[in-house]
């Protein structure tokens, strides 16, 4: 079980900083998509993001259903390590079935376990 981060670790007042918000949601098709390209495109935005870990560490805190948060994929509540396309994998992989890395941020490592789909 995760252990629960303290009113003062977590604060929403980052929201506004987010480069995924844009008040209209936009890019709400990107964010919860199961397409490995919009999950890449997503993933990019976040990287560059200011408010990232942030964003990571209250969806861990929420333990978001779906989703990509803080650059990283979440499923069940659970961050996914892999994803591969729907159906049988190819022999040789396709360049744009490649995830981007973004590592987890070390004060979040403890309370995170990675699932593979």
């Amino acid at each position: 079980m995760l252990a629960p981060l303290s009113s003062e670790q977590f604060d929403e007042e980052w929201w506004d900083e987010a480069q995924c918000r844009d008040g209209e949601a936009s890019l709400s098709g990107v964010f919860f998509s199961e397409e490995l390209q919009d999950i890449a495109r997503a993933k990019s935005i976040c990287a560059e993001c200011a408010v990232m870990n942030e964003c990571l560490e209250g969806a861990i805190v929420r333990r978001e259903p779906w989703g990509v948060w803080g650059g990283q994929l979440f499923l069940n509540g659970k961050i996914l390590a892999t994803k591969r396309r729907r159906g049988r994998p190819p022999k040789t992989p396709r360049p744009e079935d490649f995830l981007p890395e973004i590592p987890i941020p070390v004060h979040l490592q403890d309370r995170v376990r990675l699932r593979t789909a």
